[in-house]
């Protein structure tokens, strides 16, 4: 008897197995580990030879974390930087006194 292979996911339409729904009605919580996560989180990696090894990640200062969406357009800090760098002069003088060029 053949396994019956499935179809990949299509999440951008949410058509997706009811088994992997994670919605309120199924009890998940959309972005509920998101702020402990941005703080830092740890990965045990536990190996064949029993032995576990421990990896510590955190976001470096200044580092920020874009949505997929964005992530399409703007796939390296080359290029957010320079569509920021294009946005800095519509911001009200205001908010752009104080701040230094960190180049």
């Amino acid at each position: 008897m053949k396994k019956e292979i499935s179809k990949p996911l299509d999440v951008d339409n949410n058509n997706i197995h009811p088994e992997y729904n994670f919605t309120k009605m199924a009890g998940g919580v959309r972005g509920k580990y998101y702020k402990a996560y941005r703080a830092g989180h740890t990965v045990k990696i536990h190996k064949e030879d029993g032995t576990t090894l421990v990896q510590h990640f955190k976001l470096e200062d200044g580092a920020v974390m874009l949505e997929p969406d964005i992530r399409k357009y703007f796939p390296d800090s080359e290029t957010v930087n320079k569509a920021l760098r294009c946005l800095i002069p519509l911001l009200p003088k205001k908010h752009r006194s104080g701040v230094r060029n960190r180049v």
